[in-house]
């Protein structure tokens, strides 16, 4: 039963031995202060900025609006696809939608950066 208080007490002294042992002696040379290296240039967040693309919004604003007839006449065919009809042009105006919709995504991209 003694033993245990003893213990402890042991272990807090040696703790606190071992941390005055870590510290520094007064008037101790204190480690170099790491910078950069002599010669290197210090790094900048300067990076040269590129001009964006011209982009004509005339074009753009064309494009959309198709992109939106296209969507809007493709919904008529969907539904008309549950009673069993298919329209002939319903493929090529999927595909256009597919083009027209990356073109638009390719222009756009280079602002969004």
């Amino acid at each position: 039963m003694r033993l245990l208080p003893l213990c402890t007490i042991t272990l807090v002294l040696e703790c606190c031995l071992f941390s005055a042992a870590q510290q520094m002696p007064k008037g101790a040379p204190l480690p170099p202060v790491i910078g950069p290296a002599p010669g290197i240039p210090p790094i900048t967040n300067d990076l040269p900025r590129r001009p964006l693309p011209r982009i004509d919004p005339s074009a753009l604003q064309r494009e959309a609006k198709e992109l939106l007839d296209l969507s809007q006449s493709v919904q008529p065919d969907i539904q008309a696809l549950g009673r069993g009809l298919l329209s002939k042009n319903l493929a090529d105006r999927l595909k256009r939608i597919e083009k027209l919709s990356k073109q638009l995504r390719n222009e756009i991209a280079p602002l969004a950066k």
